[in-house]
């Protein structure tokens, strides 16, 4: 309902210079107060020969050893006899969190009052960004839980002065819109286009349900993506990233990019083969470091961790929001690349080929895709299932050359394995409701390797 702004103006526009020394006298406290209160990183400066006194600004942190999700799991219980990464006292902690545990056992994360408010800042500079303040009505359709971005986004909004409806899934009756006129929907694309369909099956049309923003979190998506649930919606639709390690940046209403907040989170990108950093414009591991403010408190520290994602920096010029932070692409999770002989498609590539505006005629949206193949085989199978509104009416021939015109024109490295074989993209049309992923139960995988 408001306009864009700023939730920390001062610290959100301030000279490149001036933020580097914010940075840098944060990268030192940081360091110390990780040589003092982390057993982990404690042993880790000695084991690696590290003084910590020479470490005086961000770019020292580039000569430090980077730190994964299995370097967690390996000094927490039941590897060892207490929690080596906890960075607080434990009476100083407010909440206890658990990733997923999808790869393994579940990285655990300890969470001081502080360490609260810094993460909720970051969501409140997001929202101000995007012109959410008070008097919008916010729907959160993330989970409420171990994961930290539901409680997140509710305390950011208690900061900028906005309601929160914690319906915590998008399938929340529709007379939630109908009684609460909602401004704000926070969900990921598949949800948001499903509650698009719901309102239309319900009379109620989704440009004129009072819906002003659209806030997709939880996954990357393709830019078609966002065009389609714009034609569905008919209203501004933003970007964020987050995770449970402390990494939350979002686009501005220029949607030049995702600002990171430097102050709070310290990012460089490496390469895929994890050996050096990458230059502005390439492709990169992102790899992080949480940085406290002089005399704060933390309960996990992390320094040099590996997201697992992906990004490329766009921009460290001013952006035409007024902000200086560093602007990066909508960052792609490491665990949805897939690699074809020595090249490579992430599921967002997939999802470019969906989202086409002539295909979405006749397309749902929902889809899944299946690599089968494998050592003794000549060639690799991509099978990609499309789910229509009507298969039998559709145009199959018309979508699959408009998909693979998209997927080529953004993977053309793929398409010399096309053309000789050594890559087949097969396509099955379903209607609704008859793709393996709805047999799944909890979150479905959209690209499954079964090679």
């Amino acid at each position: 309902m408001g306009e864009p702004g700023y939730f920390r103006e001062k610290i959100e526009t301030m000279p490149r210079d001036d933020l580097d020394a914010v940075i840098d006298e944060r990268v030192r406290y940081t360091i110390q107060y990780a040589n003092d209160h982390s057993p982990f990183y404690r042993n880790w400066f000695r084991e690696h020969s590290i003084d910590i006194s020479r470490i005086r600004e961000h770019e020292d942190l580039l000569d430090l050893p980077i730190i994964s999700g299995s370097t967690i799991r390996n000094n927490q219980p039941p590897i060892t006899d207490s929690f080596q990464f906890l960075s607080a006292n434990m009476d100083e902690i407010y909440t206890i969190h658990e990733t997923s545990g999808t790869s393994g056992n579940p990285k655990s994360f300890f969470l001081t009052w502080q360490d609260w408010l810094r993460y909720s800042e970051k969501y409140a500079r997001i929202f101000r960004s995007y012109g959410i303040s008070k008097g919008d009505r916010i729907v959160v359709c993330a989970s409420y839980g171990m994961n930290v971005g539901a409680t997140m986004m509710t305390l950011a909004a208690r900061r900028t002065g906005s309601t929160i409806i914690p319906e915590g899934k998008c399938t929340f009756p529709i007379r939630v819109i109908k009684n609460y006129r909602p401004t704000v929907v926070i969900g990921s694309v598949f949800k948001l286009i499903r509650l698009a369909r719901r309102l239309s099956a319900e009379g109620i049309d989704p440009l004129e349900s009072g819906i002003e923003r659209l806030v997709v979190g939880g996954e990357s998506f393709a830019e078609a993506a966002r065009i389609y649930l714009k034609s569905l919606w008919d209203c501004e639709i933003y970007n964020t990233y987050g995770s449970t390690e402390g990494t939350m940046c979002g686009e501005c209403v220029a949607k030049a990019g995702l600002h990171v907040p430097e102050d709070l989170i310290h990012m460089d990108l490496y390469n895929p083969r994890m050996d050096h950093f990458v230059p502005d414009g390439s492709y990169g591991r992102i790899i992080l470091t949480k940085l406290l403010p002089v005399g704060e408190r933390c309960g996990t520290l992390l320094i040099n961790y590996d997201t697992e994602d992906a990004t490329a920096v766009v921009s460290r010029d001013r952006c035409a929001c007024g902000r200086t932070s560093v602007r990066i692409k909508t960052p792609e999770r490491e665990g949805e690349r897939f690699w074809i002989e020595d090249r490579s498609f992430n599921r967002v590539d997939v999802e470019r080929g969906v989202f086409q505006a002539e295909n979405m005629v006749y397309l749902t949206g929902e889809y899944e895709a299946f690599l089968y193949g494998g050592r003794e085989t000549d060639s690799t199978v991509l099978r990609v299932s499309l789910e229509c509104h009507d298969s039998a009416s559709s145009d199959t021939e018309g979508i699959k050359e408009i998909f693979l015109k998209a997927f080529f024109r953004y993977k053309s490295e793929l398409r010399e394995l096309y053309i000789s074989g050594s890559l087949e993209i097969l396509f099955h049309f379903t209607g609704p409701g008859e793709l393996e992923l709805y047999k799944v139960k909890g979150r479905p995988k959209r690209v499954v390797d079964r090679r």
